[in-house]
Parts: structure tokens; C-alpha cells; sequence
């Protein structure tokens, strides 16, 4: 693993473990090496599958370059989930997040087991179909990012509930949220973006055994301060992160700040 900047050792932030590392490509490949040695050890212990919800977003991408070179995972024994879908977008348009899990990921390493959201049935029934699937066993692994008003998944300030009845849930996206769409080259425009998607909730994921949160580059800073020292508040949903138990997050300097 490549060396952190502040301090070598890791800085922890309440329960949460941060990692900074000078370059976004050192960040991606230590957050890869955390995951798939994460993955093997729980494979190590059980014959179960590993149970993992993977973000969908640019900020991802050097996790999962890394982590389709990552030797000795059986994937086969991966059932792989993602954490929020647009509504309203063709099943074959590039920017559904399923379409880029399967494109980055889930086409390269073959998951045993993958549940795409947002594929089937009414609105309610579609939530009520994956909060099922969530409920057939514990989550293992959540592999999630930070939005740059916060947000993680699509729980987004004015609708995140930190204890929230529902896994899955239906939502109307915060503007600040459709803007970062924008600004990652996922939309030409800010009217090109939909206005409401699919999103499993706060307590959906909080509740994995595992967090890795990747977050890097300076359009996140504002929201990675807010998290790590701001209040914990829906203001910014992911400040909740650094009560989880076992979490640890990657970021680089851009992000941090020096």
C-alpha cells in the first residue's frame, strides 16, 4: 500500500479511519487492495457469498480498475447489489448506474449473483422487491462514495432520514445533486438530468459489516470536511459515516486539502 500523507499510520475521525494518499491513481489501487482483501477473508471464513452494494459513479472508477486485477477473490461466490438507480432513463441508457457496474465491473469479473435496480414493476413494487433481496441476509461489504452536497447514495440533504422505516425508497433529487451529474460529464445539461430516482436509505447502508467510502478530488472537499468534522446532520447525510464501527475511508490530496 502506498504511503498516506497525514499521519503514515491512519487518522481516525470518531470510528472512522481516513487514509489520504498524494495521488487519486494510489488512492484507487490501496481502496482496491482493502476491498479484495476484505473479500477474501470473508471467503476464507464461509462458504456463503459475500454480499456487496457497490456505488455507481466516476469517483469509483480507480476502485474498480484495481479491483478487477485483484488476484484470489472467487467471484462466483459474490452477490453484487448497487445502491441507487435513475427514474425515467431508457434501460439501455449509458448513464443508469447498472449499465456502469456492469460495464467497469460486473462484465469483467462475473459476479455469481447480480441484482440490478430499478428493472421491474411499479415504483413501490420495484422498492419492495429490493429491499427483499436486501433483507435475504446480512450485507458484507458497502462500497460507497460522497456527493458533493453530502449525499450518499441519492439521500440527499433535504431527503435523508437517519432513521429512515425503508431500505429502498423513491426520491426527488436535490438540484446540487443533478449539477454534480453535470460537472462528472454524466449529462450534457442540468435538463438532460432526472429529477427523481431509486435509492437504498441511510439505515440500508449503515447497515453493512464493512464501509469503504472512496472520495477523491477537490469538488468534494467542501462535503469530506462537512462529514469529517461538520455536525451530524441530514445537512450532510454522510457525516453518519464516521459512527460506523468498521469503516475506512480513501481519499487523495485534492480531496483533503494539505
Amino acid at each position: 500500500m502506498e504511503e498516506t500523507l497525514i499521519p503514515a499510520a491512519g487518522h481516525l475521525v470518531e470510528r472512522m479511519r481516513v487514509l489520504v494518499y498524494n495521488q487519486r491513481s494510489q488512492m484507487g489501487a490501496a481502496a482496491a487492495g482493502a476491498v479484495g482483501q476484505s473479500i477474501r477473508d470473508l471467503q476464507g471464513k464461509s462458504q456463503a457469498p459475500v454480499r456487496i452494494v457497490f456505488a455507481a459513479a466516476p469517483s469509483q472508477n480507480e476502485l474498480y480498475e484495481g479491483l478487477v486485477r485483484e488476484q484470489g477473490i472467487d467471484w462466483s461466490r459474490v452477490h453484487a447489489f448497487h445502491m441507487d438507480e435513475y427514474i425515467g432513463l431508457p434501460s439501455e441508457a449509458p448513464q443508469r448506474f447498472g449499465n456502469y457496474l456492469q460495464e467497469r465491473l460486473f462484465s469483467r469479473v462475473n459476479p455469481g449473483r447480480i441484482e440490478l435496480l430499478g428493472r421491474t414493476g411499479s415504483i413501490d413494487e420495484e422498492c419492495r422487491r429490493y429491499a427483499a433481496l436486501l433483507n435475504e441476509a446480512p450485507i458484507d461489504i458497502v462500497c460507497l462514495g460522497i456527493g458533493e452536497n453530502g449525499h450518499i447514495a441519492f439521500n440527499d440533504p433535504p431527503v435523508a432520514d437517519f432513521a429512515d422505516p425503508f431500505l429502498v425508497k423513491a426520491v426527488e433529487l436535490d438540484e446540487g445533486c443533478r449539477t454534480q451529474q453535470v460537472n462528472d460529464g454524466c449529462f450534457a445539461s442540468l435538463d438532460d438530468v432526472p429529477t427523481h430516482a431509486l435509492t437504498l436509505t441511510v439505515p440500508a447502508l449503515m447497515a453493512g459489516h464493512h464501509l469503504f467510502a472512496i472520495v477523491p478530488g477537490k469538488a468534494k472537499r467542501a462535503a469530506l470536511q462537512a462529514a469529517l468534522h461538520g455536525p451530524l446532520s441530514t445537512a450532510c447525510p454522510a457525516s453518519l459515516l464516521r459512527t460506523h464501527p468498521a469503516i475506512t475511508l480513501f481519499t487523495d490530496r485534492d480531496a483533503f486539502g494539505s
